[in-house]
């Protein structure tokens, strides 16, 4: 199937995609920062598609609940994809988006003490707010993309993904070893440095320059 083609049946991705598997601590510049060694593979967790929102919809945050904003490059899947070695996951990309992986601190503190799954932290409603759909030969290279997040007009997160610690092919390669991916599935490339707390009347923004831009509210569940 040619790019344009996969491309035109993906814009309504967020509807219809049946996954979102998402990286953890996927920036060199973070895992220096954290102090912490490159893990032998990937580390994903898996998003609910019910996290999704787009323009025009509210983050809202659960009531108590400490929530950060991290910015991503979203890749969306074109074609059924299993098994794929990591010279031909490219060809399983059917273009991108921006997003944010929502991430409850609160709930992940917990989780994290106890061993437990992230689940909640990760997967609340409007967790996972997304751009509109970015076709795929709009990024020529998804390893030279700089992501920005801005928070209240204050620059939060400003990186490239030339730092991803596990790039596009690798993240794809791997997943697919275990789950297959479906058309419309998102995985999320992890997040750079910068992330920080959003609360009840914060509007963030993000995207990347010259070719996508977003904006959402930051609302607490009443």
């Amino acid at each position: 199937m040619p790019d344009s083609e996969m491309s035109s049946n993906l814009v309504n991705f967020v509807k219809a995609g049946k996954k979102i598997v998402a990286a953890a601590a996927n920036y060199n510049s973070l895992l220096a920062l954290q102090k912490v060694e490159k893990p032998k593979d990937p580390v994903l967790f898996l998003k609910p598609t019910t996290s999704y929102i787009v323009e025009g919809q509210d983050i809202i945050i659960p009531k108590g609940w400490k929530v950060n904003e991290e910015v991503e490059l979203g890749i969306i899947i074109g074609k059924h994809c299993k098994n794929v070695d990591e010279t031909s996951a490219m060809d399983y990309v059917g273009g991108y988006c921006v997003a944010l992986d929502m991430t409850s601190t609160s709930e992940l503190g917990v989780a994290r003490s106890k061993g437990w799954p992230w689940t909640m932290g990760k997967g609340f409603d409007t967790a996972c707010p997304v751009s509109r759909l970015i076709k795929k030969d709009e990024i020529p290279n998804p390893h030279d993309v700089n992501l920005w997040c801005d928070v209240n007009g204050v620059q939060k997160q400003a990186g490239n993904t030339n730092d991803l610690t596990f790039t596009v092919p690798e993240l794809i390669s791997y997943a697919s070893k275990f789950m297959t991916l479906e058309p419309n599935d998102m995985i999320l490339t992890g997040s750079p440095p910068g992330m920080g707390p959003v609360v009840h009347g914060d509007v963030i923004e993000g995207g990347i320059k010259d070719l996508v831009h977003f904006k959402f509210n930051v609302k607490e569940e009443q």
